[in-house]
């Protein structure tokens, strides 16, 4: 009777064992985390929403914290090459020590997070939080090339600057208060941004003394 009972007990710490590495094993993988189909943050979302602040830096400039900003950077880099059919935005410290990564496809954009690990294996990332945009940069890049070649004024009205949107849902092109009121100036930038790009105007001044 005693025989049965001592493999009894063997058997459960064997069992036990091996349980407590598959947990330890699971801790060290690192992955980035997916939110879903949830679209990328707007600005006023990355702006406005965050209950703490990053570190502040030299003479009370606002800095990145470490751990995100190096993350940020490597992931960065392979959005800006092989991967730019799929990167559309990047936000550091979103929240504070994480970094949200937009891409079109979600599947892309695990492949881009493997990727920077390769080439980096300091970064962490179980710090890297994926969301869904709508437009790659690259796509929205071709849209403003092709805004800007209709030259510095439009229909009577200046274009200062041209960007993408933070979420990468389109175009903001900044022009005079009449320019951003002007309903023919945003369907003329439409035309020339093609493929459906929501164009938006906003008001502003020339980033360049006159």
């Amino acid at each position: 009777m005693p025989r049965p009972l001592r493999v009894t007990v063997l058997i459960l710490a064997a069992t036990a064992l091996t349980g407590c590495g598959s947990s330890t094993a699971a801790r060290q993988q690192q992955s980035p985390q997916s939110a879903g189909v949830r679209p990328c943050p707007t600005q006023a979302q990355w702006q406005h929403s965050q209950p703490t602040t990053p570190p502040t830096g030299y003479q009370g400039t606002p800095a990145n914290t470490p751990e995100a900003e190096e993350l940020s950077q490597a992931v960065g880099a392979q959005g800006r090459s092989a991967f730019v059919d799929v990167w559309g935005s990047l936000i550091t410290d979103y929240p504070v020590g994480r970094v949200a990564l937009c891409v079109t496809d979600l599947t892309r954009g695990r492949a881009l997070a493997a990727a920077a690990k390769k080439a980096d294996p300091k970064i962490d990332l179980n710090r890297l939080d994926l969301y869904r945009c709508r437009y790659s940069r690259q796509t929205l890049d071709g849209a403003i090339r092709r805004i800007s070649a209709l030259g510095p004024t439009v229909l009577g009205f200046p274009l200062y600057t041209y960007s993408p949107v933070t979420d990468a849902s389109g175009i903001q092109v900044v022009s005079t208060a009449q320019g951003a009121a002007s309903q023919a100036l945003h369907d003329r930038l439409a035309r020339a941004a093609g493929d459906g790009i929501p164009v938006a105007l906003e008001q502003g001044e020339s980033a360049v003394p006159a």
